[in-house]
């Protein structure tokens, strides 16, 4: 692990990952406040406020949107690694952010909702842009033996951002009215540090050699990155690659789904990140109030005891980044998602008994801890690092965006039908999200090969 590998990890996942787990949390603590600002300004300029219906449509336009743009920046991905580079992507989406930091964080002096909503859809943009971009950087920069841990360094920090919101939503630090905008618009402050240093590093190496044919580049990326002059054999590993895609250029969306030969990595990709969010991990965030509430706890140390789960996601994130080389990725992704299966479905036994046996709320909020950390030690980190293994370079990035793509559409969906779901079903709702978290343990313990200490060629082989 050299010190170029460690820093460029670091980086990206401090301004660009750390973001997305940001914006995920950082609209929760400041709600009353946006709602209240949207009521002032609507009473402005027509004489009245927003009844109750209208105002939460609003705002959880405000809330969704951000899905939206992912949706976006995920399809977005294709085009902007073949054209600017894995580095120079990332570079140039650090500027959405700097231009909805500067939405967001004016949207009160200048009496606007929507500059608020449009903040929200480019924070948007740019995590659906980075969400693949990040994981397959790291995934092409990292030796074999380092492509796990560095590729798990982004859920790290995307639960750091998560804290970091949880943390700054306090009362006593931004959580009042008069410091919503910059609550919101803090996030350029990462985004400016990665623009002003991401250009001191190299690009991919596998980038530069099999799509540019810049072998001096390529060769030049790896000195750096690995410390050592001896770059020969991971040059003619490459190159060996190179060769095999000679005659196939960089495969589309529409032709990536077309081609038999990778049907199985592609399928795997599909499972596994919409089982991702499809878990029901986005429902237990979204409703982590009303469990905690139902446990006995105060309304007033609601908001401590969610900055202690979000304490448990990175302590459990870094259990995981630590342990995968050991344990390689099939045993903690399965792992992961059974810990899931298992707890949701507590979930629901303790919701339905807690009545008659108040003692049962306690085994509730276990059973929430115990999803977060089971979340975030594997399947939070793992699907992206399987997408950037599963295929060989001339696939890569059009399989990121079929899994970035089906990551943000089951994200909005789930987002946009759990309430519903939980009304029609209550507290059996949950079931739902084990039996998908069960299944896809078991897809991948049947399908999904150990990847560990293996070349990208090895894996295809192996597949094949």
């Amino acid at each position: 692990l050299t010190f170029p590998l460690l820093s460029v990890t670091l980086l990206v996942s401090f301004g660009s990952s750390m973001l997305y787990g940001y914006n995920l949390a950082v609209v929760n603590s400041p709600a009353v406040h946006i709602k209240a600002f949207y009521n002032a300004t609507w009473s402005q300029r027509y004489g009245h406020g927003l009844a109750a219906g209208p105002l939460t449509l609003l705002y959880s336009l405000t809330v969704s949107i951000f899905a939206l743009g992912g949706l976006v920046g995920s399809l977005l991905v294709g085009v902007l690694v073949e054209r600017y580079g894995r580095n120079g992507a990332l570079s140039r989406s650090a500027l959405l952010v700097l231009l909805a930091g500067g939405f967001m964080g004016f949207s009160r002096e200048l009496g606007s909702p929507e500059m608020v909503i449009v903040g929200r859809f480019i924070t948007g943009l740019h995590s659906g842009i980075c969400l693949s971009v990040v994981p397959l950087y790291l995934g092409e920069i990292a030796p074999k033996n380092l492509r796990g841990f560095l590729s798990l360094m982004p859920s790290i920090f995307i639960c750091l951002g998560v804290f970091f919101a949880q943390v700054l939503g306090l009362p006593e630090l931004l959580g009042k009215d008069r410091f919503w905008p910059l609550f919101l618009s803090v996030v350029v402050i990462p985004a400016s540090l990665q623009l002003l240093l991401l250009h001191c590093f190299p690009e991919s190496p596998r980038y530069l050699l099999i799509e540019r044919n810049d072998i001096c580049g390529a060769t030049e990326a790896l000195h750096r990155f690995l410390g050592t002059p001896d770059v020969q054999d991971v040059i003619e590993e490459m190159k060996e690659e190179q060769r095999s895609l000679s005659s196939m250029e960089m495969v589309s969306v529409w032709q990536l789904l077309r081609d038999r030969s990778v049907r199985w990595q592609t399928l795997s990709v599909v499972v596994v990140n919409a089982g991702m969010q499809l878990s029901g991990i986005d429902a237990i965030w979204f409703y982590t109030n009303i469990i905690f509430k139902n446990a006995g706890i105060s309304v007033s140390q609601i908001p401590y005891a969610i900055v202690g789960t979000g304490a448990i996601e990175v302590v459990a994130g870094l259990i995981g980044c630590f342990t995968i080389e050991k344990l390689g990725r099939r045993p903690l992704i399965i792992t992961g998602f059974c810990a899931m299966g298992i707890c949701l479905a507590g979930i629901t036994v303790s919701m339905l008994l807690q009545t008659a046996l108040p003692w049962m709320r306690y085994i509730s909020v276990t059973c929430v801890v115990g999803i977060i950390a089971g979340f975030c030690m594997g399947p939070a980190g793992v699907p992206f690092l399987m997408t950037a293994e599963l295929f060989t370079q001339s696939h890569r990035p059009a399989a990121y965006v079929v899994g970035g793509s089906l990551n943000w559409l089951c994200n909005f969906t789930v987002g946009f039908v759990f309430p519903f779901l939980q009304m029609s079903a209550g507290a059996f709702c949950y079931l739902v999200f084990c039996g998908v978290c069960l299944l896809v343990a078991l897809y991948v313990y049947l399908v999904v090969p150990e990847t560990k200490n293996k070349t990208f060629m090895e894996i295809s082989h192996i597949f094949a």
